[in-house]
């Protein structure tokens, strides 16, 4: 997977978790993955379409979910329900419209496709023979994992 892809999504990352929630998240980790699997309690699914085309994957656990939406929303949550859902939709189509942003300026024209968020663990999004990249990212609100299965479509 092309480094620019991955700078791209990961400086619209910080950039949006800075903005919306005041933290930075920090890299931790980064390996490669048979396909887009999940352990986490809450996952988004954004679709990337034009010069690239696949998926990334965010996959937040239940604390963390809740913790971001007091801080975006000022509410108190103790279920992942609709608004929680709703609030992570937003977060993740941000993300990825600055993402695209950052794209363009490499000369990759791409769009977003409205996320997919699903609830529940061990969920897999993709056929196993897709590798993909998971990247474990760090914040003061606990860690997340992103995976992105991106591939040059033109």
């Amino acid at each position: 997977m092309n480094e620019q892809y991955i700078n791209a999504f990961l400086s619209a990352t910080k950039d949006v978790f800075n903005l919306m929630l005041d933290i930075n998240p920090e890299r931790k980790n980064i390996k490669l993955v048979d396909g887009i699997i999940s352990s986490k309690d809450a996952n988004i699914l954004l679709g990337i379409t034009g010069d690239l085309r696949g998926s990334i994957l965010f996959g937040f656990n239940k604390e963390m979910t809740l913790e971001m939406v007091k801080s975006m929303s000022g509410m108190e949550m103790e279920e992942i329900d609709g608004f929680v859902s709703s609030v992570l939709g937003e977060l993740a189509n941000i993300i990825g419209g600055h993402t695209t942003t950052n794209l363009t300026k490499n000369n990759y024209i791409c769009d977003i496709v409205p996320p997919e968020i699903f609830v529940g663990q061990y969920k897999s999004y993709s056929m196993a023979s897709d590798k993909a990249l998971s990247l474990l990212l760090e914040t003061p609100m606990g860690q997340f994992d992103v995976i992105l299965n991106l591939k040059e479509n033109k």
